[in-house]
């Protein structure tokens, strides 16, 4: 019955063709699983779906850091905040449990300390200089399955558009373009919150240029050439206001700039005034 080693359902099909006794099927099963041939090459059972993780309340609760690279020769660490999924691009020269320590004690500083790192296990993440940084700091550190990267969900999204992105731009200036590629992921609407990052982690939008074009734009200072406060460049014509009698403007043109709001003027007749 087994010995074209066709598996269980072909060799239990076989069977029901021409015998049957009681205990078949568990017998054919038990057969097919002591089979050395038939477990060495057998499909890769179906991949088990990862567990989710627990969704944060608070803004740097939770962090989830992997490193990306060689993209172009260079290397990158990721690092993403599960709740706001406000992303970090750091370019490291080195890979190294001291290097990656020196990156977020930065990111610290200005964001504050997380509750949980969520890594992989590579050696810089599992090394004991890099478990005791976190524990002196009261940080608890969540390891992904090893070679399991979809374990590390947030991080491995974030790795592969951030390698995307990169792949994309010359191999000049980095910064710049980390820059460049943070400022846009920080203020586009997340297709999950629907809000961008910068709103979630900072409780507010980020400025850009696009602002400056919405009809609803305002600041403190206008930039449009209908407020009432003008600026004016050397060379430019204005009327100035007489104080000394007859016409209460009279033509000028700038001839320097004084102060933030005070010019000196020259008059057509050759005079000047400030």
């Amino acid at each position: 019955l087994h010995e074209g080693h066709l598996g269980i359902v072909k060799m239990k099909a076989l069977a029901r063709s021409y015998v049957w006794w009681p205990g078949i099927d568990k017998e054919i099963e038990t057969w097919v699983a002591s089979c050395s041939p038939c477990q060495e090459t057998r499909p890769v059972p179906p991949r088990a779906k990862p567990t989710a993780w627990e969704t944060p309340t608070t803004p740097w609760a939770r962090i989830h850091i992997d490193f990306a690279g060689p993209v172009q020769g260079q290397t990158f660490l990721i690092v993403v905040d599960a709740y706001s999924k406000w992303l970090e691009v750091v370019h490291m020269k080195s890979t190294t449990s001291e290097a990656t320590i020196a990156a977020l004690r930065k990111l610290f500083a200005t964001h504050g300390l997380p509750d949980t790192v969520a890594s992989d296990n590579g050696p810089q993440f599992v090394s004991r200089t890099f478990e005791l940084f976190l524990a002196e700091l009261g940080i608890r550190h969540a390891l992904s399955a090893p070679a399991h990267p979809a374990t590390n969900g947030q991080a491995e999204i974030m790795v592969k558009l951030t390698k995307g992105v990169l792949k994309k731009l010359e191999p000049e200036g980095w910064q710049e373009k980390i820059d460049k590629l943070l400022f846009t992921q920080h203020v586009t609407p997340n297709t999950t919150t629907h809000r961008s990052p910068a709103e979630l982690l900072m409780g507010r939008k980020l400025r850009t240029v696009l602002d400056r074009v919405h009809p609803s734009y305002s600041s403190e200072i206008p930039l449009d050439s209908t407020t009432r406060i003008r600026e004016f460049e050397p060379g430019d014509l204005v009327y100035a206001h007489s104080y000394t009698g007859g016409p209460i403007w009279v033509p000028a043109k700038i001839s320097q700039v004084t102060g933030p709001r005070s010019y000196r003027v020259k008059l057509e007749d050759g005079r000047t005034w400030a």
